[in-house]
This record gives C-alpha cells, structure tokens and sequence, in this order.
C-alpha cells in the first residue's frame, strides 16, 4: 500500500505546533506495519542547513497559478527511512517561519497544484493522499480536474483535521485565479463558506474519508460550540469521519533514557523524580523542598489552553502550600499574568516566558501535577507526556484529554489523573485541590498506585498507526 502525507509541517525540518509532530513520527509507525509511505512539505528558508544541504533534486518543472506559469523544484531527501519531498519556490517559500502571511491563500494554492503536477516525477504514485488540515485541504478539490488522467484515475485522499479553528478561508476570487477551477465547485457542498472560499471545507467536503485526532473530538466538532461554523458540514458527513488518537514519540519523552535530566528513572523507580524536581526548583530559584508540591505547565499561552480560568483562581491556588513551573509564549495578557504572580511570590512561581526543549523535558520531570484546564483540546500531547514522566495531569473533560486521562475514583482506585466538567474557573480550583490533598496525605498509598500507572499507559503511536491501516484498507476497498 502507497500513501503520500501532504502537510505545510513536519518534524524535523519544519515545525510550529503539534501537526509537525504528528507528520514526523506517524509515517514512521506505517512503516512499521509494511505501508509504503513518503511526506511532501514546502522547502521553507528556515530549514535547517543539515537537512537543506542533503536534499537531492528530483525534479524542475513550472505549476500554472491561474494564468502565471510559476516555477517548482522538487527536492528529497530519506530521514528515518521515509522519503520527505519537498516543494521548492523561493517567492512563496524563502521567508522566515511557516505560514501566517497576508499572501497564504496564493502560497497554498500553487503548493496544493505543485503537488498533484509533481507526482508522476517523483517514481511514487500514491493509492491514497492523506492531507493534513487546511493548507493541504485543496488537493482533493483539485484532484477532481486529473481524473481522466490514468496516473491520477484510482487515488483516494483521506483529510485530518488537526484544529478545526484555523480554516484557511480566503476570497472567492482565489477559485479561479489561483486555484483555476471552476464556479460549480463555490456552492454549501463544496468550498463556499460565506461568500468566500474555504480549504478546510474542500478537505471536508471533497476527501474519501475524515479523521481528527481523537474519538471524543470527532464528535464535538459536530456541535455549534466546537464546530466553528462547519459544524453542519461534518454533522453531513459524520458517516465518513473518525477520531484516532493522536500518539505521543515515545524514545523522545522517556525518562528512563532522557539525556535532559538530572535523575533518569522507570515507573518501578519513581521517587527520583525528587532529585529532578530540587534540581530544577534550585535552577529556576524556587525554594528547594522535595516534599512540596509543584504544578507544571508547558504551553502555549491562550484562552484555548484555559488560561483565562486559571486567571481567576490564581491567587487562591497560590494560597495553597505548592509551586509553579510555567513555560510557554503567546498573548500578551496571559505572559504579563505570570510574570506579575512570578514578581510577587518568587519562591512559588517560576514564569518563562519562552520555548525551550531542555526546560519542557525538565518541568515534565520534575512536576508532580501537570495543569492543563483547556477550552477545548483537538488531542493534546502534553498530558500524555506528563503522564509518561508520572506527573499526574489536571485537565477539562474535553477532546483527547477526556479520552485519555480517567480521573481518579477514589473508591474504585482507579484513574490516571485529575478532571472537571464544566468550564468554571471553581471547580478547576476545587480539583486543584482535591489533587494537593491526596498528594499530602496519601502520597505512599493512592497517590503512588496513580503515578506508576500513568507512567505505564500506552501513548505510543502503535495502536493509532494500525486504526490508519485499517482506514486506508477501507477506504481503498470502497
């Protein structure tokens, strides 16, 4: 079985979010499970050189943008033993970080058509071509205009919506100049969305078959809370959607073998996690006590992660006997947040306002409690990492936090953290405390049972990359 993964990231050569993740380590596992599997992403100008300086040229051919003729390279290069080719065009692609531009609606129209016009020169043709959320969501809208070419006749696309909010919706005036296709696709069933056109809905209404990153996900955004407004659309076309679980890189985040830390250790050997946490309270000048509590949070700071909910009860928690490890960059009221409480209580609260990769793999480490109260969660990684490091996650019932983290049952003993309903800034405050509680009174007991079975559940990609087999055998039978 062939599969092409499109995408505008991917780790390592590109990364912004969560996506780049997920198309650095799934076509890993297909491959894995005997699926023959190759990435095509943009050739941005920020790659880094090691990867850029290795990259071969496939091909040069020019991609009709509208009625401009527009040049194209495809490069490649093996990482991992999975082919990644890239698409090369300097003007669209030669600038600093990923997307994001006033001219994104011209970029991803000439990378959606430049991958469909590059395939028959890459010696890899494609059963099916899985596309990854908006900037890829044109090609099976495309796709449509080569079907009478043999190449293109049988391949079946399948589309992930990987965070239904970001769209891709640009003026109408893209279908023809741009994209070069016609008005009968610019209707409620194809890419119309109003008055203007929408890749996210052309993935939507166009793919063989949909998938988003986890079970509970597939099911919220068929509601007008969580569908942003393509609720109608995926309600329409529930039959052909599922929710797979997003997996986690299990050799990246284990602390068995994490270079990062200062302790290394297993769920048998969990109370290391002490000298990971003094060590860090001492580098981040937090008052040194292996005994307290501390709270980790590494995240992107927004409303989406429910930050505005622990805004409100801050200063309540703070009056709890426990720290604060945050790590994270975003808006501008949530980074002031932090700093202030930082400035305040500098023996509790450590805020750094930054990303880096060293500190997040230390705050997992050395955390006892990782907080992470969102809005709404397409998959999320970082409770699944936490609970990889044994630090038990505080989460919303919402998306793949909901489908991976069952909160504690204090009759049954069960559970793999902490978790509230309903989005209220008290009964986060109310589970924040249930977990310090059963931290200092039970931490030899249920406490301890807790974090050796987090440390233990499976959040591999394994059991997700078969759920993809099984989709693609479908959908190729169909």
């Amino acid at each position: 079985m062939k599969v092409l993964f499109v995408a505008a990231e991917g780790v390592p050569f590109s990364k912004t979010g969560g996506l780049a993740d997920v198309i650095g380590a799934l076509p890993k596992e297909l491959k894995n499970l005997g699926i023959n599997v190759a990435v095509v992403l943009p050739k941005y100008g920020d790659t880094a050189d090691e990867y850029a300086s290795r990259m071969e040229l496939v091909h040069r051919m020019s991609v009709q943008v509208g009625w401009r003729n527009q040049y194209c390279g495809v490069l490649k290069l093996v990482h991992d033993g999975v082919p990644f080719y890239f698409i090369d065009n300097e003007a669209h692609f030669k600038r600093p970080g990923t997307y994001g531009f006033f001219d994104d609606g011209e970029r991803f129209s000439f990378f959606n058509r430049a991958v469909l016009e590059a395939l028959p020169f890459m010696g890899f043709q494609p059963e099916i071509i899985h596309c990854h959320d908006w900037h890829a969501g044109m090609v099976p809208v495309l796709l449509t205009q080569y079907r009478n070419q043999e190449f293109y006749s049988r391949i079946k696309t399948v589309f992930t919506v990987h965070n239904l909010q970001y769209q891709g919706v640009f003026p109408k005036s893209v279908l023809g100049d741009l994209l070069g296709l016609g008005w009968e696709h610019f209707n409620v069933n194809g890419v119309e969305f109003h008055d203007q056109v929408s890749f996210m809905k052309g993935g939507l209404n166009y793919a063989n078959a949909l998938t988003t990153v986890s079970p509970t996900y597939a099911q919220e955004i068929q509601h007008p809370f969580y569908g942003a407004n393509l609720e109608g659309v995926l309600a329409r076309r529930q039959s052909f959607l599922s929710g797979i679980l997003n997996g986690i890189d299990t050799e990246e985040w284990n602390p068995q073998t994490d270079a990062y830390l200062t302790r290394n250790y297993t769920w048998r050997s969990w109370k290391r996690k002490e000298e990971n946490k003094t060590a860090l309270q001492e580098e981040l000048g937090l008052r040194q006590d292996p005994n307290i509590p501390l709270i980790g949070m590494v995240t992107r700071l927004a409303k989406q992660k429910g930050l505005d909910l622990v805004a409100h009860v801050l200063h309540e928690i703070l009056e709890m006997d426990l720290q604060i490890a945050v790590l994270g960059t975003g808006e501008a009221q949530f980074e002031e947040l932090f700093r202030h409480f930082a400035g305040r209580f500098p023996d509790k609260v450590s805020a750094n306002i930054k990303f880096e990769n060293a500190l997040a793999h230390k705050i997992y480490a050395a955390s006892d409690l990782f907080l992470m109260p969102s809005l709404f969660e397409p998959c999320g990684l970082g409770q699944m990492i936490a609970m990889r490091y044994g630090s038990l996650p505080i989460v919303r019932e919402t998306g793949g936090l909901k489908d991976t983290v069952l909160p504690y049952n204090q009759v049954t003993d069960e559970g793999l953290g902490f978790s509230f309903a309903n989005y209220n800034a008290h009964e986060l405050l109310d589970t924040v405390r249930r977990a310090v509680k059963l931290y200092e009174e039970d931490k030899e007991g249920a406490w301890k049972r807790m974090v050796m079975r987090a440390m233990r559940a499976d959040f591999s990609w394994g059991a997700s990359a078969l759920k993809y087999k099984e989709l693609y055998e479908q959908v190729i039978s169909d």
